[in-house]
């Protein structure tokens, strides 16, 4: 659909570290950005009679090609530009589509371009790439152009990278790849491509002759080396497929039409569902938000040969696999394949069985990005007379390097109930929706002793965090108790799933039985509140939509009534707040809420204020998840997987 104005617009979107955004009203008004604001120089150019316009990147002293509409879907993003010469169209698809994994993981995004000639008689095309994408500092590159001859799949490239490299030598939240290369490449036969090694750009020079109108390019990466998965060196999914890149794109000029194709399917069947369920807001929220979550993460195999779907938490800590960033992800990847939630729970509780995790509840995280060899949350830095230093890289020392026996982890900042309840809900929806409960029983002691905590701790939690954690500690946590009633509830599904009808009904009794007592202690008459002390409180109680999903009727009608009711009542330009102690909310939450609303119109009044802020937020940053309802001002979080939880509306309805 096309947009008016959007805060940030998704053009090369791949994984945590290859993510490439424009920030700007008009493709031309400046470089465009990683998500996290570093700059990714790649400009364009279009010479139309000896007369040279720009259409990408800051304009310089070029004249411009003028930008006359942007438009966004699930998959892609495409510019036109117009002047008295020649309309120009520039696409950028990134096709994740999530039936298939290696498309998914291959790093090849399509940069399609069409030319009408009006008054122009011959249009050449310059696009150049920057040593930006390859490196954190200005250390040297270099860079070399071939042929990959395949019969009739020939092309041509141009790549370029760090001279010296140490792939994953770096851990960081705020940073870009310093290891690997990027490739530029191009069937054309007239295309030019080259490495500028004096300007450290790639550059490309694409002939539009005669009659030609179309012609194409393929943006691509390759990093190397992926992640550190507990000890083990672990190259990205496509690789499985793919000897090398050059294989990778090759494979991607081979199937571009049919996987265009099926791109351009996937969006209008997103754009048409998302229109019925919440109108052009939500179609709106989906397009900016598809790309966006699927890009936030790696994805890898294990030494099983079994999927590893990792989360990097953006402008938060840069955590790998956190469990209460999963959590809000998993309504977009649920309505496709449940491989990629069980992607996310592998490695937790590969952590979980670690001899260092002593602890009878689940872990927050598995790691730093790209290191998932054990959880950093809460974790000392002091230890058997040995100090660990935050070094400007932050290279925490494996799990299997902490000393035995140690107190390693800092309880205050662990979110016990939280990660508890979020593993068994995801658990629960997984073998739901396969059917099947084997991977539940393959974990089913550990989930059992989760169960455990939830039951002794989350009827009144104690003074915990829980993932909203930016907001402060909170005791008496109502919305993080709902949690862990959905946690047991999870658990009593998975018991019926597993054969054990006894064991279903008790726990499903007790679940009833807490939801009862909640609604008594904590409703305040038009609403419920904050915490079961404070009366004159209130929050987004997000984690009741389960009881709407599974039909479990733990809590009653009355409960979604005021507290909707009460969410519109509190509404704020830009959204309803995440609670009563301040004007900030997250996105995410807002979405999960709009889905249990009674009808369409009362769900369009929630998710829209969502939508105005996207719009109109001049923090020109990736999709913030954290934002201020007044201001429309992001507080922090850029680019993180949470914003799959825009899918929940769509989720709920399927």
């Amino acid at each position: 659909m096309k947009l008016k104005r959007a805060a940030s617009i998704p053009l090369v979107l791949h994984d945590p570290f290859f993510s490439v955004w424009s920030s700007a009203d008009h493709l031309y008004d400046a470089d465009p950005v990683h998500w996290t604001g570093i700059r990714q120089q790649m400009r364009g150019y279009v010479k139309a009679d000896k007369k040279v316009f720009s259409f990408l990147g800051d304009r310089e002293f070029h004249d411009v090609l003028e930008q006359k509409s942007v438009e966004v879907t699930a998959t892609a993003t495409e510019y036109i530009f117009e002047n008295e010469l020649l309309k120009l169209k520039v696409r950028f698809t990134s096709p994740l589509l999530p039936e298939d994994m290696l498309l998914v993981s291959r790093p090849c995004t399509y940069v399609d371009f069409e030319v009408e000639k009006k008054q122009a008689s011959e249009v050449e095309l310059n696009f150049e790439v920057s040593a930006d994408l390859v490196r954190q500092n200005r250390d040297a590159v270099i860079g070399f152009v071939g042929e990959k001859k395949n019969g009739e799949g020939d092309f041509s490239y141009a790549s370029m990278g760090r001279a010296v490299q140490q792939p994953l030598g770096s851990s960081g939240d705020r940073v870009v790849i310093d290891w690997g290369y990027v490739y530029m490449a191009c069937a054309q036969k007239e295309a030019e491509l080259a490495f500028d090694k004096a300007n450290e750009k790639l550059t490309l020079k694409l002939p539009f002759a005669g009659a030609d109108k179309k012609a194409g390019m393929i943006l691509a990466y390759d990093d190397l080396l992926s992640i550190n998965y507990f000890g083990q060196w672990r190259k990205a999914y496509w690789t499985k497929e793919y000897a090398t890149i050059l294989d990778a794109i090759g494979a991607a000029f081979a199937d571009r039409e049919e996987v265009l194709k099926k791109a351009a399917k996937l969006d209008r069947e997103i754009e048409a569902k998302a229109l019925e369920i919440g109108g052009e807001d939500y179609a709106f929220l989906c397009n900016m938000s598809f790309r966006h979550a699927f890009a936030a993460h790696k994805l890898i195999t294990d030494e099983n040969g079994e999927i590893v779907f990792l989360s990097k938490e953006n402008d938060s800590n840069g955590c790998i696999g956190t469990v209460d960033v999963s959590y809000p992800s998993v309504p977009l990847f649920l309505l496709y394949d449940t491989e990629y939630v069980k992607g996310m729970l592998r490695p937790v509780f590969k952590m979980a069985a670690s001899d260092v995790w002593e602890y009878d509840f689940a872990p927050h995280d598995v790691g730093r990005y790209p290191y998932a060899w054990g959880q950093v949350y809460g974790l000392r830095h002091e230890w058997d007379g040995a100090v660990y230093k935050r070094a400007q890289q932050c290279v925490y020392p494996p799990f299997y390097l902490y000393p035995a026996g140690a107190d390693v982890f800092d309880f205050k900042y662990q979110m016990p109930v939280e990660e508890c309840g979020n593993m068994l809900i995801m658990m629960a929806e997984v073998c739901e929706r396969d059917n099947n409960a084997d991977f539940a029983r393959a974990h089913w002691d550990v989930l059992s002793q989760w169960k455990d905590y939830l039951l002794k701790y989350g009827a009144d939690p104690g003074d915990q965090l829980c993932t909203d954690d930016f907001a402060g500690r909170l005791s008496h946590n109502v919305n993080l108790s709902v949690k862990a009633i959905m946690g047991v509830e999870a658990y009593a599904k998975l018991c019926g799933m597993l054969g054990d009808e006894d064991a279903k009904n008790r726990y499903h009794e007790i679940a009833k039985e807490m939801a009862q007592d909640w609604e008594k202690r904590a409703d305040v008459g038009d609403h419920y509140c904050l915490t079961f002390d404070k009366p004159d409180t209130w929050s987004l109680k997000y984690n009741l939509v389960w009881d709407k999903i599974w039909g479990s009727g733990l809590f009653s009608d009355t409960v979604y009534e005021k507290e909707l009711a009460y969410y519109e009542k509190m509404t704020n330009q830009y959204g309803v707040p995440l609670d009563s102690r301040a004007d900030f909310t997250k996105s995410d939450w807002i979405l999960w809420c709009a889905s249990m609303a009674k009808d369409r119109d009362q769900a369009i009044r929630l998710l829209k204020p969502v939508a105005n802020y996207l719009e109109n937020s001049e923090s020109r940053v990736a999709f913030s998840d954290w934002y201020d309802t007044k201001t429309g001002n992001y507080c922090h979080f850029i680019g993180r997987s949470v914003q799959g939880g825009i899918f929940m509306p769509m989720l709920l309805e399927k």
